[in-house]
């Protein structure tokens, strides 16, 4: 994908920049993390989107990461942005830092830096200075600014500056809309409850964001789109006058606060504030971690959930538009109080819990019960303006959790107050205020938003769950639980309809087996844009048969991946080792044989296909461009028939097995794959080329690519899982 939408960014002609440079996959300590990872998993697994990009993209411009790699801080690592990027790769652009992820002067600009981001930190007049002190050599400067004029000429942005001109926004909907139909994944369709067809006279449409299109990703890929569609919008639209569509929260809204790890949030029905008017309790904001002087801010909170600093700048910010704004104002060391009553609706011992970085309290009818102290009570933020400066971003090693038992009577209003300063030494303007309220309630207790969202659905014909996560750049989902108790919502709905459909809203994988066996029909969405509800909609209603795949593997659990150790990650003492080498991901399932929920490469579709007629040829060594990592090493041919009842799209994927090579490979190796569309009952032949690259391997002695001969099983199949033909051939 990364060439054609570097081609299309640059035909406007503007400079697009690849981020970032590289092994950038954590957010825990993304700031100093120290990625251990060896030559061969470099090359193989995280340079090949990045060799795309510049090869075939011609991008303009990169981004080096925030992280060290091998212990070298990207920004200043000679070996990746002079070594790999100009020297192998042949990049011809300009490299610039990410925001304060510049870590020298001299080094930095040696290694192969153009610019420092946002400011001058350790460029500017220090720059100046190496230049003249012989620190920096003068030709490098000149080098610098030759690489960022090169495609300013190249582009044609000299002769023809940037323009803003009219979007087309109705050509460029539908082009979201179809965008995101081809890639919503049908996971599972038990009894072929989807699509929904003319006998279903009522829906319930249940989710805390269903009825809004805040399913977005934070941070630098948040968008603001030109208009919005929410999925209740877009079922009731296609349901039409004669389907009765209801919709029931289910839950309380999502914000950045959903990332905090530990137990849920009390949710705002056993809340009231001191009035006893509505749920939630009073908030009162201070701007100072010392409850100085008269709030800032003074409202009705739903949960005592916050997670301020870099999640609260409007740009970044994909919070419930449900739920009340926070100015900015608050985003660095605060003070905050809520108070009101909590009453339960379950008899018996509920473990309380406050998730908390900086200090925090919790009392019960006037009676402290739990306590975080702080470690930097009255100590000063971090200050950026050192030199040399401290990290910009001090990576918090996460908030502490502290829990408590006490009884709880049901219907019996206890007072409560929590008190809570961000007065870590680790907090600042972007890591600011984190703290949840939760609690562990005794088995069986279902809150009254779950209970009115299962009786909603109980009258009606079909229920739809749109269940979303929170994800974001700067922290890293706590789990694969959804948040804010969205799974003891899908059991409930789904034990109340069973014509229960669950749509995910999610930018990775998410628990299902908690849930799964009860659900007939789950799809999974992603963060779908601004069209997202009229998308689902006519998934959800058969106008469009779904064909997407899985571009990553569901597990069963966090226990259950190849990922099971700290060392691989969140790391140890500041690093991160890639001890899985190749076998991330589905390759990794493969080698460790670990059964996934759901296999890289799945999707199903209301159509069904059948393969046969399988055919091999390799081509001679001799007759392809030994320099062409895309040359056709392989011809696999296959016919794929359509033996459903509708028309369809089938996507055919083609693995490698092991290869004949001198190092351990995969067990199995997409190598290419086919999207061919068939009405029912026809009949075509497809093809995949493999591509040289697929059969080569990183030779670390020899620095360079080398390429297996002898013979190769090749499989074609549904998914990495659902192989339907196999065959052998020789190279």
């Amino acid at each position: 994908m990364v060439a054609p939408e570097i081609q299309g960014i640059q035909a406007h002609p503007v400079q697009a920049t690849i981020k970032h440079v590289v092994a950038n996959n954590q957010e825990h300590r993304r700031f100093t993390i120290d990625v251990q990872v060896d030559e061969r998993t470099l090359h193989e697994t995280y340079l090949p989107p990045f060799e795309a990009a510049i090869r075939e993209g011609g991008v303009a411009a990169a981004m080096a990461s925030f992280n060290r790699v091998n212990g070298t801080y990207a920004s200043e690592h000679a070996g990746l942005l002079t070594g790999v990027l100009r020297d192998e790769l042949g990049f011809r652009g300009w490299v610039m830092s990410d925001y304060d992820a510049t870590w020298s002067t001299a080094g930095a600009a040696n290694a192969g830096l153009d610019q420092e981001q946002p400011a001058a930190r350790f460029w500017g007049p220090r720059l100046a200075g190496a230049v003249t002190g012989g620190e920096v050599h003068p030709a490098t400067l000149d080098e610098m600014v030759r690489r960022m004029l090169r495609p300013m000429i190249g582009l044609g942005l000299v002769e023809r500056p940037v323009e803003i001109g009219p979007v087309r926004a109705e050509a460029h909907a539908q082009t979201a809309r179809e965008i995101a139909e081809q890639g919503i994944v049908l996971l599972k369709n038990t009894d072929d409850l989807l699509p929904l067809g003319p006998e279903v006279r009522s829906i319930a449409v249940i989710g805390p964001e269903a009825d809004n299109v805040s399913a977005a990703g934070g941070g630098s890929g948040f968008v603001r789109a030109l208009h919005e569609v929410s999925p209740l919008d877009g079922i009731r639209r296609r349901a039409g006058a004669g389907v009765r569509v209801v919709h029931a929260p289910g839950t309380d809204p999502l914000s950045a606060a959903s990332l905090l790890p530990g137990p849920p949030a009390i949710p705002s029905a056993y809340l009231s504030p001191p009035a006893g008017e509505g749920t939630g309790l009073r908030a009162e904001y201070w701007s100072n971690p010392r409850f100085e002087g008269e709030p800032l801010l003074t409202r009705t909170d739903p949960q005592v959930a916050v997670n301020l600093g870099f999640f609260n700048i409007p740009v970044f910010n994909a919070i419930s538009p449900s739920l009340p704004a926070t100015p900015t104002e608050l985003n660095g060391r605060i003070s905050v109080r809520w108070s009101g009553t909590l009453a339960a609706d379950a008899t018996g011992t509920h473990r309380l819990s406050l998730t908390s970085l900086g200090s925090a309290s919790l009392s019960l009818d006037g009676v402290s019960i739990l306590r975080i102290p702080g470690d930097g009570l009255d100590g000063p933020p971090v200050d950026h303006d050192a030199f040399p400066p401290v990290p910009p971003l001090v990576p918090a090693e996460g908030p502490r959790i502290e829990t408590v038992e006490v009884e709880l009577v049901a219907g019996v209003s206890r007072a409560i107050e929590v008190e809570y300063a961000a007065d870590s030494s680790e907090q600042n303007d972007q890591i600011g205020a984190q703290l949840r309220l939760g609690w562990d309630p005794p088995s069986g207790s279902v809150p009254p938003l779950v209970r009115d969202a299962a009786a909603l659905a109980a009258d009606c014909d079909v229920a739809v769950v749109v269940a979303p996560t929170y994800e974001s750049e700067m922290m890293d989902r706590p789990g694969l639980d959804l948040p804010n108790q969205q799974d003891l919502l899908i059991r409930q709905v789904a034990a109340a309809n069973p014509r229960t459909v669950v749509v995910l809203m999610s930018g990775g994988p998410v628990a299902t087996a908690p849930w799964d066996a009860s659900v007939p029909a789950l799809l999974e969405a992603w963060y779908a844009g601004q069209e997202q509800g009229d998308a689902i909609a006519r998934v959800l209603f058969g106008d469009v048969n779904p064909s997407a795949r899985l571009p990553l593997t569901f597990p069963e659990d966090e226990l259950h991946s190849p990922i099971d150790s700290p060392e691989q990650y969140p790391g140890v003492d500041g690093v991160v080792r890639y001890a899985e080498g190749i076998f991330v991901g589905y390759r990794g399932y493969d080698e460790r044989g670990i059964e996934p929920r759901f296999a890289f490469g799945h999707g199903l579709s209301y159509s069904s296909f059948a393969y046969d007629g399988l055919e091999l040829r390799a081509q001679s060594i001799d007759e392809r461009p030994s320099f062409d990592p895309n040359a056709a090493v392989i011809e696999v041919s296959f016919e794929l028939t359509n033996t459903g009842q509708r028309a369809g799209t089938e996507v055919a994927q083609v693995y490698l097995g092991p290869l004949p090579a001198e190092v351990a490979t995969p067990r199995r190796t997409l190598a290419g794959w086919a999207r061919v569309a068939l009405a029912p009952g026809e009949r075509r032949r497809a093809s995949v080329a493999v591509p040289r690259r697929s059969l080569e391997w990183w030779d670390v002695a020899a620095g360079g690519w080398s390429l297996a001969r002898g013979p190769i099983e090749v499989m074609v199949g549904a998914s990495s899982r659902d192989i339907r033909l196999s065959g052998r051939t020789t190279v």
